[in-house]
């Protein structure tokens, strides 16, 4: 009877341990907005090293830069992958949210992109070049064209706008329009500056078909970004530190070749 009684004793502490090992290991979910290249490939990378610390990640994939963000605002995505933190910054401004950098990850140099020619010394008086039309990404482009010396840009300090353009020698005639669309209009324009992500997915190459990208010391990392008082979650730093791990340093440079750029 003694023994019966210890044989059940050891069941039920056994089930008791076992039980409480499962409940250490109870399974986080994390779903993830993102584009779809490079960041929902990079997030893909990071799975099997989130699972291991319980935490199943979900990315959904957007087409635009607006959405993921209301989405994070809106506590529908945990948080979101895809934007640079002036985007950031400017969206929190215009839209009164409440985004937040968890950690920068990558640098993807914008570039210029054509059709028509090899090298931007071949660009004609009165060529029209495609750019991004939203306000922190114009900023950035007419940055861009003015260091080319394409265009030059008047001293104020802050946004700039086309207003903002001093000195136009070829007399370029610019048509701004929606990011994710310029790369199915780059042959019935002269130029294009294109952002790496919308690049990317057309097949373009910053590192070997830009006629001319921003350098290494581009400000435009992009970043893992959260609503303000999320940051500290944990399995949101769980994927923070995934991102800034050597594998997906080594995935990086090894898929993209120069393309992007890790910022870590």
């Amino acid at each position: 009877m003694w023994k019966k009684l210890t044989k059940i004793g050891l069941a039920l502490s056994l089930t008791v341990v076992l039980a409480a090992c499962g409940a250490g290991k109870e399974e986080k979910n994390l779903t993830v907005g993102a584009s779809q290249v490079p960041h929902a490939e990079i997030l893909e990378q990071v799975k099997p090293q989130l699972e291991k610390k319980g935490i199943n990640l979900e990315v959904k994939v957007f087409q635009d830069y607006v959405t993921p963000n209301k989405a994070v605002e809106e506590g529908q995505l945990d948080a979101n992958f895809f934007q640079h933190v002036v985007w950031m910054n400017t969206t929190n401004q215009e839209r009164d949210w409440h985004l937040k950098k968890v950690t920068g990850v990558h640098i993807e140099p914008m570039g210029a992109y054509s059709k028509k020619i090899d090298k931007v010394s071949q660009l004609k008086k009165g060529s029209t070049v495609a750019l991004p039309n939203a306000t922190s990404e114009m900023t950035r482009v007419l940055l861009l064209l003015d260091k080319q010396g394409l265009i030059q840009l008047d001293d104020t300090e802050g946004k700039k706008t086309l207003n903002n353009i001093e000195k136009n020698p070829k007399k370029l005639k610019f048509k701004p329009m929606e990011a994710a669309a310029l790369p199915r209009f780059l042959d019935q324009v002269d130029m294009a500056i294109i952002n790496t992500n919308y690049a990317l997915q057309a097949n373009l190459n910053p590192k070997e078909d830009a006629l001319f990208k921003e350098g290494k010391d581009s400000p435009y990392v992009n970043v893992l970004a959260v609503k303000a008082g999320n940051e500290d979650n944990k399995a949101v730093q769980e994927l923070a530190e995934a991102l800034n791990s050597p594998e997906v340093k080594e995935f990086i440079n090894e898929k993209y070749k120069g393309a992007i750029v890790p910022a870590f």
